[in-house]
């Protein structure tokens, strides 16, 4: 296993949320201005203060956005004003990272007095419950993602993301230039950050590094202007794991390639190929038919299984004949 570098915090400061949530839902911090930094969300599941409210704090879940639409706030408008204070006083402060009331709906003052003491931020936004929960969902799915940062490369090739690794000097940026100018596409060179999303690995470059290459003797070349905009995408969903190992390393496994290997990488395990790399080995050549061989697995198709049934019905002949 080579090494990679894993930065996931899993939570990210009311502070950020409000700075960097999507600009369609126009936040305006009302009250808890204090609790900005102190509070933190860690789960992009929300939740709607509805159970809280009529009495059921056990619902509440730290680290999750609470909502207040239109119906939580006209539940609390059908009390008096003594039982709406009693009903959001009993919420468990100690459980609430953020309150968020939706639809511009102007806050009730017993939750503006309830998140000013207990240092809770109070936001708002114009956008309808529905509409928010969508984009703060998706926000927070891309933000709280399992991360890794793997040395690699990163390409598209047959609409496939196939990821590129081996040690350093191996050849693995010389092979994806070779790639590209054959037609495929750049992702990420030397670094690949990779997130986990529901479970699906998607890989993308750095900022400071995307549509570069750095190519030993030639230096650092910019591939979009070389080959054109077509020849380089921001991210992709990795499909296959391709691995170059130096000729005198030791590859284990099955030499008919019967059984894939497998990269784990985020809790995913990702199909793999060992390539052995010797002087004069067309590196571009041999990633594409690895890539076209998966795709024909994927199909279905398996050169290997296909020359062990060949194989076993020769054999059976054989014996049929000599019985």
């Amino acid at each position: 296993m080579l090494s990679e570098s894993i930065a996931n915090p899993r939570s990210i400061t009311i502070a950020e949320f409000f700075r960097t949530a999507p600009e369609e839902l126009r936040l305006e911090l009302v009250a808890g201005a204090e609790g900005l930094e102190r509070h933190e969300l860690s789960s992009e599941r929300i939740q709607k203060l509805g159970l809280g409210l009529a009495g059921y704090s056990s619902y509440i879940h730290y680290g999750r956005l609470q909502m207040i639409g239109k119906s939580e706030t006209a539940f609390l408008e059908g009390f008096s004003s003594e039982k709406r204070a009693e009903s959001v006083a009993s919420l468990p402060a100690e459980k609430i990272a953020c309150l968020l009331i939706t639809k511009g709906l102007e806050p009730l003052v017993e939750l503006r007095t309830f998140a000013k003491q207990n240092a809770i931020p109070l936001l708002r936004s114009n956008a309808v419950s529905s509409r928010a929960i969508v984009l703060i969902t998706s926000f927070l799915q891309d933000r709280l993602a399992p991360e890794t940062t793997i040395h690699g490369v990163l390409v598209e090739m047959h609409g496939l993301g196939v990821l590129i690794r081996g040690e350093s000097g191996v050849g693995k940026s010389e092979c994806a230039l070779d790639l590209v100018a054959r037609g495929h596409r750049l992702v990420s060179d030397d670094s690949v950050r990779i997130k986990s999303l529901g479970g699906t690995l998607v890989g993308s470059s750095d900022e400071i590094t995307a549509g570069f290459l750095e190519i030993r003797g030639l230096g650092i070349i910019n591939v979009r202007e070389l080959f054109g905009v077509a020849s380089v995408r921001s991210s992709k969903e990795l499909s296959v794991c391709i691995e170059f190992r130096r000729a005198d390393d030791h590859i284990e496994g099955d030499r008919l390639g019967l059984e894939m290997e497998r990269e784990e990488i985020c809790g995913s395990n990702l199909p793999k190929f060992s390539l052995p790399v010797r002087p004069g080995r067309n590196l571009a050549s041999l990633v594409e038919t690895a890539v076209k061989v998966f795709m024909l697995r994927c199909e279905g198709s398996d050169a290997a299984k296909e020359v062990i049934e060949r194989h076993t019905r020769a054999v059976a002949r054989d014996g049929e004949q000599l019985a």
